[in-house]
């Protein structure tokens, strides 16, 4: 949470042990929650948190506390999908302003004005939207919407996937999905039992439900200009060096952008999208934003070139040393080529000559997760500096 607020995002979206849409994240504590909730508005940030599942009965008689306890902490908004938590937030924090999710399915003006009556704050639209169809709700609708524009897409609409409830017995629509979707699948003929066929299969079989990951970078002026209130970045259950990479990249395109109204150059786009690719998991695709494509799904499984190593994290300075502490995310050590990324988005090349353990020890290798090492630096970084290393 730290590390995307400081590195460009302007607020983040988080849930608690219950009632999100990431069962198997960890989430946040009520302790963590307070503790958020305080360093972001240290920062001058805002949270959210997912209250986004569709609910069974079993779960609402627990929500009426907890949609309280939010209230008492002082979190900014709660994003919700259902219609029954919506009324129960309405009654039990009706101060806090509600976003609806994506998982609602707003896809026209008609539903977006719905929600709008029904006191919602802001709307995050359908993923399946064009550029045109968005600004006709914008125009339609006075409410603030808030958009999509990077990041892993559900092969269902709008996220509501039985796959997985069907397959594994988990429910996506409960926060425990398996990702079925990224299975490998063939095609059986009903009457030919036995006999498999391919579909633009390769060697490991056919993945025909496995999207590509949303980037809607070169679209960022459009959407503005569409009166866009927020854009929303996909990144829960993800590393620290992707959450600040990709908020560093839209910080300075969305801050570009606005700062001169001009088109993006050719030159500017490739080198975001270059660090884009640095974190990439899948190939991207522009989604629906340009109308219907057959560039959504990754059917190939096509592998992403130019990743990056999440080595470690900067966790403080020995002025009386000179040295930089780090804690370890992968195994690195002298001789390395490295790259510093710094809150506020300066890039610096780190040539690592020595590394050392607390006890002044030198090491040839930082070898064990979570190892805090140290190097020589002649001035201090910023706690949150990330190290990674070409791939």
């Amino acid at each position: 949470m730290t590390t995307a607020l400081l590195f460009g995002a302007d607020s983040v979206y988080a849930g608690g042990k219950e009632f999100s849409l990431r069962a198997y994240a960890g989430n946040l504590s009520r302790d963590e929650l307070v503790a958020a909730v305080g360093e972001s508005h240290r920062l001058g940030k805002k949270i959210y948190v997912t209250v986004n599942i569709l609910a069974h009965n079993r779960d609402i008689g627990p929500l009426p506390p907890f949609l309280e306890e939010l209230d008492s902490l002082g979190v900014d908004g709660l994003i919700v999908s259902d219609p029954g938590i919506f009324r129960l937030a309405r009654v039990y924090c009706p101060e806090i302003p509600i976003t609806v999710s994506t998982q609602a399915n707003v896809s026209n003006y008609e539903s977006a004005a719905f929600y709008r009556d029904m006191g919602a704050a802001r709307i995050v639209l359908a993923r399946e939207l064009s550029l045109e169809e968005i600004i006709r709700i914008k125009s339609q609708v006075e409410v603030e919407l808030e958009v999509f524009v990077h990041g892993a897409m559900c092969v269902s609409y709008s996220g509501r996937c039985l796959l997985s409830h069907y397959m594994t017995g988990r429910s996506a629509n409960q926060g425990a999905c398996a990702h079925p979707c990224r299975y490998s699948y063939q095609v059986v003929e009903e009457k030919r039992p036995g006999q498999y066929y391919p579909v633009e299969e390769d060697e490991h079989g056919t993945y025909i439900f496995n999207s590509r990951d949303l980037c809607l970078l070169r679209h960022l002026p459009g959407l503005i200009e569409a009166g866009v209130d927020a854009f929303k970045v996909e990144g829960r259950m993800k590393s620290p060096l992707y959450a600040a990479t990709v908020a560093r990249v839209y910080r300075q395109a969305i801050d570009r952008y606005l700062e001169s109204r001009q088109p993006y150059t050719g030159w500017e786009i490739e080198a975001w999208m270059r660090e884009l690719h640095t974190v990439a998991t899948r190939p991207f695709t522009d989604g629906f934003i340009a109308g219907e494509s057959p560039q959504i799904m990754d059917i190939h499984k096509t592998g992403v070139f130019g990743r990056t190593d999440f080595c470690g994290v900067v966790k403080g300075y020995d002025h009386y040393r000179g040295w930089v502490e780090v804690e370890q995310r992968a195994n690195f050590g002298p001789g390395e080529h490295l790259q510093l990324l710094l809150p506020g988005g300066e890039l610096i090349t780190l040539d690592l000559q020595e590394l050392f353990d607390a006890e002044g020890q030198l090491l040839d290798r930082a070898r064990h997760p979570l190892q805090r090492v140290f190097f020589s630096y002649d001035r201090p970084l910023p706690e949150y500096s990330l190290i990674r290393r070409k791939g």
